[in-house]
């Protein structure tokens, strides 16, 4: 099993980047509801990456919705700065998908407490607008610490939102899928049609609006 770790912001230390970020997102692929951006930042510590270590602090898809939860705990609660940024399914029909990521991570970077001095990324796109010296990494969230950070506050913040939608919009069954395309949540779909929160520049929603004849 891959473990992260911090070897990537040790190296960017020793060349004089302090304030380092780790950002990750969490729902681009989802039918329904919103994508979320975090980062993290931490201090660059052996102890804590320990710590970290033992708490099993990883890539979020591979820890359980209740790890997941007291992992955000320490990750709040231990890192120098975190924040979240929420991109409604509105916006990402506006302007699709990709730039709607790209826009919850600039803001979840603009909401930091600190102004970090490199930006560590996964994924395979940098943010061309944004001032910082970055790179991005295919799969850090599986062994780059603050990346698997947050992926964790991006995952769980999403979740936390999907609940509260699954109450508001009952019956789709957002808590379980959180708004993925499952066989359950295609069949509601046929059954009962999107509701407010689906993304409706997104297929299969697109082509079912069509045979609905709703625009």
């Amino acid at each position: 099993m891959i473990l992260p770790d911090f070897s990537r912001e040790e190296s960017l230390a020793r060349k004089g980047y302090k304030m380092v970020a780790g950002v990750d997102e969490a729902g681009r692929g989802p039918l329904a509801g919103p994508v979320v951006a975090a980062a993290v930042v931490f201090e660059n510590s052996k102890e804590l990456a320990k710590d970290l270590a033992r708490m099993g602090v990883r890539d979020s898809k591979m820890v359980s919705p209740k790890k997941r939860e007291s992992l955000y705990d320490f990750i709040v609660d231990n890192s120098r700065s975190w924040a979240a940024e929420v991109v409604s399914e509105k916006v990402i029909d506006k302007i699709n998908i990709l730039n709607a990521t790209k826009l919850a991570m600039r803001g979840a970077l603009e909401k930091l407490g600190v102004r970090p001095d490199f930006i560590l990324i996964d994924g395979n796109a940098t943010l061309e607008d944004f001032p910082v010296s970055q790179l991005a990494i295919p799969r850090a969230d599986q062994y780059v610490f603050s990346v698997s950070a947050a992926s964790i506050i991006a995952k769980v913040t999403r979740d936390r939102i999907l609940l509260e939608m699954d109450e508001k919009y009952p019956g789709y069954g957002f808590s379980e899928h959180k708004g993925y395309g499952t066989k359950f949540h295609m069949e509601v779909l046929k059954e009962k049609g999107p509701c407010e929160i689906h993304r409706r520049s997104f297929s299969p929603i697109k082509e079912l609006l069509g045979l609905m004849g709703v625009e």
